[in-house]
């Protein structure tokens, strides 16, 4: 789980698209927003969400970076801000586990 962590910290994209992606993750809802961007009723653990997530993201990022008429900023905002959601969820989970153990 660390390494997926550390994966996200080495990710970089646009201040502005950071910064709208922030925004967003403060409204993330697990349930609605993944059922949505993954198209699933059964919904994987934070791990396993981050890394699907990130697929999806990594091909926004092609479709900006290509100037792809197809790309859409919102979606692209969307699915950053399901990112740093799990991100955040990942994290509370691995510090819950830290401290059961101490």
């Amino acid at each position: 789980m660390h390494d997926i962590l550390s994966l996200l910290a080495t990710l970089s994209r646009p201040r502005l698209l950071v910064r709208a992606a922030r925004l967003g993750a403060n409204d993330y809802r697990r349930h609605p927003h993944l059922r949505r961007l993954l198209g699933s009723h059964a919904l994987p653990g934070h791990g396993a969400s981050v890394m699907r997530l990130l697929e999806i993201e990594a091909e926004f990022d092609e479709q900006r970076r290509s100037r792809d008429a197809a790309y859409s900023v919102s979606d692209h905002v969307e699915v950053l801000s399901a990112v740093m959601g799990e991100a955040r969820l990942l994290r509370a989970q691995l510090s819950a586990g830290r401290d059961a153990v101490t």
